[in-house]
Formats: C-alpha cells, sequence, structure tokens
C-alpha cells in the first residue's frame, strides 16, 4: 500500500513551527485586523522571516511527494485568522497557475515577483472570477487579441485576493471566441500596468484582514513574452482543443486545472477555522457551568461536539487523499478535490455555527473569537467554486461511465513482487509522536454566568 498518512518527522516540526508562528503572531492580533479591514504587512514581515513567504518556501510544500505539507501548513496557519492567512498565502495562488502554465524562464522570471524578500515584500494575485461568471469560468467575458507582438487586455474582474494592489496579477482571458472556456489563457499583468485600474475594494462579511478587490482592464498593453507557456505552446493548445470540439473528446482548461490542483489547499484551509472553533467550544463546554455542572455533561452538548471531530477528521482524510493525488499526479477521476473542498469548507460553517450556539449569548458579541469564525468560514463555501459547484463536478465524474461502480475506488498493483503468500510483509516502522496540532492548545477565558 502506498498511501501512507504517517507524517515525517519534517512534517511535524513544519506543523510545529506554523502552529507557534499562529498562536504567537497571528491570533493576538486577528481582531483587530478585522475589525479595521487593514491589511496586515508585519504579520507578512514576520511570516518572510519565518520562511512562510517565499517562493521556495511553497516550490517545496508542492514538491512533497506525500503531498501532506502543504494541508498541514493550511490548517495550521488559518487555525491562527483566515484573513491573515489568506493575506500570506494568496501569492501561492497565483504561483500554482505560473507553475502550471510557464515556461522555466518565466517560472524563474515571475516566481520572485509574487513574494519579494523580507524588507521588501510583494504581492500577487490571481485574476479569474468576473461580475457575470463568479464560478461559472466557462462564461468569462476577458477578452485578449493580438495586436503585432503584444496583446491587448479588455475585461472585468470582481473578487480578486491582492487585486490592485498587487506586484504581478495572473489574469485568464479568451482568446479564441469559438472554443469559448477551452480558448482561454493566462497572462501576467504588472501592477501599475496603465489600464489597470482597482475599481474599489470590497466590503467583506468575514476574511476582512485580506484585501479583495474589483478590477477593470481598459486596453491593457503587455508583451508578447507575458503569456504564460508563449505563443507557440498556446497554438499548440488550441489546435488540439479544435480537435477535441470536433469530436466532442476531452481537453483541459487551464484555469479548470489551476481550481482543481487548490481546493484541496482551501479544503485545508477551511479545516484550520473548523478546528479553532471545536478546540474552543469544547474547553468552554467544560468550564461553563449551568445548573451545578459543567454543559458538557449535557447530551445536547457533548453529542454535537462528538459529530464535528468525527466530520473534521473525515475531511481532514478526504483532504489529504485529495493532495496525496495531486503529489503523484493521479488524475480526480471522481471529483477527489471537490469531494475535500465539500466536505471541509461545509463542516467548517456547521462548526462554527455550533461554536455560537454552545457558547449562547456570549458566541453572538465580539467577546469571544467564534462570531468571527463564522464570518470568515462562511466564505469557503463560495470562494474557488461553490459548494453548488463542487456538487456538480463531483455528480457528473461519478455519472461518467468507467466499467465500475462510481464509489470504487480501484487502482493497478504495484510492481514487483507480491507481499501476499510465502513473502513476508516487511514491518512498519515505528510511528512518531502524535502531532502537537491534534489536540487544543489553549482555553477561552472563563465567563461570567448570565443572570
Amino acid at each position: 500500500m502506498t498511501f501512507d498518512l504517517t507524517p515525517t518527522a519534517a512534517q511535524h516540526d513544519l506543523a510545529k513551527r506554523t502552529h507557534d508562528f499562529a498562536r504567537d503572531c497571528v491570533r493576538p492580533v486577528a481582531a483587530h485586523y478585522d475589525r479595521a479591514q487593514e491589511f496586515p504587512w508585519p504579520v507578512l514581515e514576520e511570516a518572510a522571516e519565518r520562511g512562510f513567504y517565499s517562493p521556495l518556501f511553497y516550490r517545496d510544500l508542492i514538491g512533497d511527494p506525500t503531498g501532506l505539507s502543504l494541508p498541514m501548513f493550511m490548517e495550521e496557519l488559518f487555525w491562527g485568522c483566515a484573513g491573515i492567512g489568506l493575506a500570506i498565502v494568496m501569492p501561492a495562488l497565483a504561483l500554482s497557475a505560473i507553475g502550471q502554465a510557464a515556461t522555466p524562464e518565466q517560472m524563474l522570471r515571475w516566481a520572485p515577483e509574487c513574494f519579494g524578500t523580507p524588507g521588501d515584500l510583494k504581492l500577487a494575485a490571481l485574476a479569474i472570477s468576473e461580475p457575470e461568471g463568479g464560478s461559472d469560468v466557462r462564461n468569462l467575458r476577458t477578452r485578449a487579441v493580438r495586436d503585432g507582438t503584444d496583446w491587448i487586455i479588455d475585461g472585468h474582474k470582481m473578487w480578486i485576493g491582492n487585486g490592485g494592489i498587487a506586484n504581478v496579477h495572473i489574469v485568464n482571458a479568451v482568446v479564441d471566441e469559438e472554443l469559448g472556456h477551452r480558448g482561454q489563457a493566462l497572462f501576467v499583468v504588472p501592477g501599475g500596468t496603465p489600464g489597470l485600474e482597482l475599481v474599489r475594494k470590497l466590503d467583506k462579511l468575514g476574511c476582512r484582514a485580506s484585501h479583495t478587490a474589483e478590477l477593470t482592464f481598459d486596453g491593457v498593453r503587455i508583451p508578447a513574452e507575458n503569456l504564460l507557456g508563449g505563443t507557440e505552446k498556446l497554438e499548440h493548445a488550441l489546435a488540439e482543443r479544435r480537435a477535441a470540439a470536433r469530436t466532442n473528446g476531452r481537453s483541459g482548461s487551464v484555469t479548470l486545472g489551476t481550481f482543481e490542483q487548490t481546493r484541496p489547499m482551501v479544503a485545508a484551509q477551511a479545516l484550520g477555522i473548523a478546528r479553532a472553533a471545536l478546540e474552543y467550544m469544547t474547553s468552554y463546554a467544560n468550564h461553563r457551568e449551568a445548573f451545578g455542572a459543567p454543559i458538557i455533561d449535557n447530551q445536547g452538548i457533548a453529542f454535537p461536539i462528538a459529530d464535528l471531530a468525527t466530520r473534521i477528521d473525515a475531511a481532514r482524510l478526504l483532504t489529504w487523499r485529495a493532495s496525496w493525488m495531486a503529489a503523484q499526479g493521479v488524475r480526480f477521476e471522481r471529483g477527489e478535490g471537490s469531494m475535500a473542498k465539500l466536505a471541509a469548507t461545509e463542516t467548517a460553517v456547521h462548526t462554527t455555527e455550533r461554536a455560537i450556539q454552545t457558547l449562547g449569548g456570549w458566541g453572538y458579541i465580539t467577546d469571544h473569537p467564534v462570531e468571527k469564525w463564522y464570518r470568515d468560514a462562511k466564505l469557503y463555501t463560495i470562494f474557488e467554486g461553490t459548494s453548488e459547484i463542487q456538487r456538480i463536478v463531483i455528480a457528473h465524474a461519478s455519472a461518467r461511465p468507467r466499467g465500475a461502480h462510481p464509489c470504487t475506488w480501484t487502482s493497478p498493483p504495484p510492481a514487483g513482487p507480491s507481499t501476499n503468500g510465502s513473502a513476508a510483509a516487511p514491518r512498519p516502522a515505528p510511528r512518531p509522536p502524535p502531532p502537537p496540532w491534534t489536540s487544543a492548545t489553549e482555553s477561552p477565558p472563563r465567563s461570567p454566568r448570565p443572570p
């Protein structure tokens, strides 16, 4: 069995270092940045100093063959604060798109511009969603047309993290009208390019420490080298997609591919919020007394906590599986990335809502962080594809004929001699001690009893 969920010593260390950063640097200022809706530059600076804000850091995470390092990092960071977490990891979404589409030379050119260096930080944005499109990437209307050796981009983008303040914008646009969503390409638009306009910073319900914007592109001119992958690769891809369209075959979309690869990341972020809320409500229920006993003694409190703990662990397993598959290059044939996102994000909303209910009136006011986590969690059932979109992806994958029941998972046996029969299977290595990030690490302040 090649699917192993035992974290390595290095992964334990990564989780601990990230947890310490989230506990010491993120949580103490989370409420301030949420109220003020300010961009958390000092926290980004500290993240860069600790090595968490760098293209090389994400290169190592993405290059982990187990696939577990990235979701472990995301869960710990977003345990601290989702808004600040998004501000820190937003360039990684742009970097993921660059990694899928760019030439090696473009990767070397633009990856450092997404993050900068300590003392000279930079930002990156992935500009995909539009007012008319949202989750429907097949209906995007931003267009890019050739003009000599340049490209000219016109369009309207919405809900763009770091939009307008980023040093690098990765923008998708239609380059072939007849192919529709199959005729899209990705372009690099540097910040300050004439015609790129920040229309407004959006006033959001949650994740308010991150910058989200509405953008317009009005005759934005960029050189040919800013087309990710280059002209030759684009022409080859368009030719393949035209042929596939004529035969009703399948052809990929770089935009859809980016979403599928980043959905496990988003799922892990939601898990961080859910785990924070579960830890807090459990600790509160152990401290809060009513009718002469801790409220955890009531089944009406204890049973939902048990159900939520189960759902969080189940969602984590789905997330780790999808991350492992992505790292191993195993196709998401049954919507495994969407399964992870759907399970984790809806669990996060349900957990934070239940945390408010457990705290009662105290959960509804800002004396406790659960109301903030509830506002933050709701975003996760919307962005990177709504829950409805995830269900569509899973349903279509389940309905696709493949000669087996849609819930049956099979894979070819590994090469080499069998370990069954006369040959003994190798003994597993001893498991490392449980990671520190699986248990509650702090208790909420005791609240006075309401009258």
